[in-house]
């Protein structure tokens, strides 16, 4: 695990221009002065000594609390995070959902096998460990049966792909390599599933300070190890550049307290679940042993927004960044599904507007063997393989299970990409739109592209003559 604090410089044109570059607690401090009277930027400057801005800062916060949170908000601060678990990556997403960033994404790369966070960085209890690597060994083997197994279908029947005819057709050497990308990315979006959720990525954040001191305070409150150990790191990089704001990010009792309670209620509720068994040899594998996803949409209008201002609010909408009325904007929209993969709730939790709600208790294993076309031949000669694919996402949910009812905090690390969860999002008409279209346009995963269109199907229910304004997509490869 490695975390870095990137500062950011002037380009050459803002130095060209003479334009005034300051260092992060110092950017904060003039605005803060900034807001305490009317002398104007140039006048706050000249008082800067560049030799000492640090005394600089000092000065001005003579005057004003610094532990202001309006403050900190202009602070900016970069950091890239190396070598976390997949699920820390979407955890930290969940804290700060309005930051900038990337994450390394399991559709377009390969993860290897190496690349598990060790079992004492995750706090797994050494009476597991030799039981937890046997499973992570299981799923990674799993994955690569699985990834050759939809490249074969891709290769031998690439129809299935959408890859337009056309681009097949062509032999370029640009339009090959398109080809070639567009099949491997396919392989990738219904292989993942079996991918650990220990396993590592690498995320790019860029958020104020604020944003940095919140996310150190969860990520020290929390129960788990490797948490901790990131806050800890955070707060050292951030020392760089912010060393002011340290005392605020420490362990919180309160989020101690909520963390626990919000365990404790889910504990409660695996306790009512049954247990997981292992798979039947008998069963259909076509599908088994997920759980029915279930889509619902609710609504929230005042008295004066009918479907006709719906309709007048995306008259002129002819792109999803395009504009929207406010009679879009003014709707409460609460919609989600009973059990998405883990693997989709990674990219529908970073949406940045409202708030979402997953709790973490598993409701089945998705591992898109439904997508097996039924006339591809592979099927049937493949039985044995589909068995044991099936066999460690089942394997998986039985040991999170019984951890769970042991109180054990690292059940968490025990799950794949395909286990399902709850997921709802609260926001407003206008961004629930936006992600309608965005989740189901070109390059989108096939199955959270199907969970948006389910949504925007009861959408489309309740406002029928919005259908031909919202631009909802097919989900065509890029």
């Amino acid at each position: 695990m490695k975390v870095t604090q990137v500062a950011i410089r002037p380009s050459p044109a803002s130095d060209a221009m003479g334009r005034p570059a300051l260092t992060p607690e110092l950017l904060a401090a003039t605005g803060a002065r900034y807001s305490r009277n009317n002398e104007g930027l140039e006048a706050i400057i000249s008082k800067i000594n560049p030799a000492n801005p640090d005394a600089s800062v000092d000065s001005i916060f003579r005057m004003v609390d610094y532990g202001h949170q309006s403050i900190l908000d202009m602070v900016p601060v970069a950091m890239f995070i190396d070598d976390i678990s997949i699920w820390l990556a979407y955890y930290i997403w969940s804290l700060c959902p309005t930051a900038g960033g990337q994450e390394s994404s399991t559709r377009y790369i390969k993860i290897s096998p190496d690349s598990v966070i060790s079992p004492e960085i995750l706090g797994i209890p050494a009476e597991q460990i030799s039981e937890w690597d046997k499973f992570i060994k299981q799923a990674f083997e799993s994955y690569g049966k699985a990834l050759n197994f939809w490249e074969a279908i891709a290769k031998k029947n690439p129809e299935v792909t959408k890859i337009p005819s056309s681009l097949l057709a062509e032999n370029s050497e640009s339009s090959q390599k398109k080809v070639g990308r567009m099949l491997r990315n396919y392989a990738f979006d219904r292989a993942r599933y079996f991918l650990p959720i220990a396993a590592s990525t690498n995320m790019m954040l860029s958020m104020s300070a604020r944003g940095w001191v919140q996310l150190c305070q969860y990520l020290l409150s929390s129960p788990l190890k490797e948490p901790k150990l990131l806050g800890e790191k955070i707060k050292q990089e951030l020392s760089l550049s912010t060393s002011r704001m340290l005392k605020h990010a420490v362990e919180k009792t309160s989020i101690v307290q909520g963390l626990q309670q919000e365990f404790k209620d889910l504990v409660k509720k695996a306790s009512l679940l049954p247990s997981p068994h292992l798979l039947d040899p008998s069963s259909d594998l076509r599908g088994f042993i997920a759980a029915p996803c279930k889509a619902f949409l609710e609504v929230i209008a005042t008295s004066d927004i009918q479907e006709v201002n719906i309709v007048e609010s995306l008259q002129f909408h002819d792109n999803r960044y395009s504009w929207v009325g406010n009679s879009l904007q003014r709707l409460s929209v609460r919609f989600g599904w009973s059990a998405v993969a883990f693997a989709e709730i990674r990219d529908l939790n970073r949406h940045r507007t409202g708030s979402k709600y997953c709790p973490l208790l598993p409701q089945g294993f998705y591992s898109a063997l439904d997508q097996i076309p039924k006339d591809v031949e592979e099927y049937p000669t493949n039985q044995k393989l589909l068995q044991n694919l099936g066999s460690i996402g089942e394997q998986s949910l039985y040991s999170a299970h019984n951890l769970m009812l042991n109180h054990d905090y690292t059940y968490i690390y025990w799950l794949l990409l395909g286990t399902q969860f709850p997921f709802e999002h609260l926001t407003t008409g206008d961004k629930f739109i936006y992600e309608g279209e965005l989740r189901t346009g070109t390059g989108s995963h096939f199955r959270y592209a199907k969970h948006l269109h389910d949504v925007l199907d009861l959408w489309f229910q309740k406002y029928p003559a919005s259908k031909s304004f919202v631009l909802e997509g097919s989900s065509e490869p890029e």
